[in-house]
């Protein structure tokens, strides 16, 4: 779900709960929260769920390249402690 699409949803889901008496300020209120939403979701740098994806990929590359370099090192420090 894109963060505008999330925030609009939460928006609205939070409009939805307030009694009926307090309705017809409904789509003042839903750009209010938004507002609210957002500024308050940009304090806490949230990262979206691709974003996140990509680095764990990124991370997951590393990790495999590091293993590999260790190994490497590991035989190559055999290999001159055997001679």
């Amino acid at each position: 779900m894109k963060k505008k699409d999330f925030l609009n949803n939460l928006a609205g889901r939070l409009c939805d709960a307030l009694p009926s008496s307090v309705k017809t300020l409904k789509k003042d209120m839903e750009k209010n929260f938004h507002d609210i939403l957002k500024n308050a979701f940009a304090k806490l740098e949230l990262v979206t769920r691709e974003e996140f994806d990509v680095q764990s990929k990124v991370l997951s590359r590393t990790r495999k390249k590091l293993e590999d370099l260790e190994s490497e090192v590991h035989k190559l420090e055999k290999f001159i402690s055997d001679k």
